[in-house]
């Protein structure tokens, strides 16, 4: 048994510690807002937090993670009123929606290390998240906003 804290809750999870932790969200957990893109760590699909650390979860094996807290976009704080996730309705960022909550996990961890970031800089780490409509303008003016209103705070 392997135990893993997501979203602040504690979870004991019978699998192979290689196993991805894409799939004990998953298929174990029932926690399904990661999704399956690649596989290859190449898409974002299925980035989550893992300490505060924006990752792909399809390349972290469950081993990896024990003892560390994961977070998913089920378990973010006040969840809807996040100014990232007013942003992206405010811009109407989502077209098909699959790559979303990747896209809004790493935009999250991208404020959170650079509160004002520029053009280039959300371009550099938004980078290996992909959207196949091409929402990619939309997300860095959600960027722009979500920072803005950080700021506020």
């Amino acid at each position: 048994m392997i135990e893993l804290t997501v979203n602040g809750i504690k979870n004991k999870v019978d699998v192979d510690p290689g196993m991805p932790l894409l799939w004990a969200l998953r298929d174990e957990l029932g926690i399904t807002s990661p999704k399956f893109g690649c596989g290859v760590a190449q898409c974002g699909a299925c980035t989550v937090h893992i300490d505060g650390k924006a990752v792909r979860s399809c390349q972290a094996h469950v081993g990896e993670v024990a003892g560390k807290s994961v977070v998913t976009m089920e378990g973010l704080p006040n969840r809807d009123a996040h100014p990232v996730l007013q942003a992206w309705i405010e811009h109407q960022v989502p077209q098909c929606g699959y790559c979303q909550t990747g896209q809004i996990m790493q935009a999250i961890s991208l404020l959170e290390l650079i509160p004002k970031p520029n053009d280039e800089e959300i371009d550099e780490v938004m980078s290996g998240n992909l959207c196949r409509c091409g929402t990619y303008p939309r997300i860095r003016a959600a960027i722009h906003a979500a920072a803005a209103k950080m700021a506020e705070k």
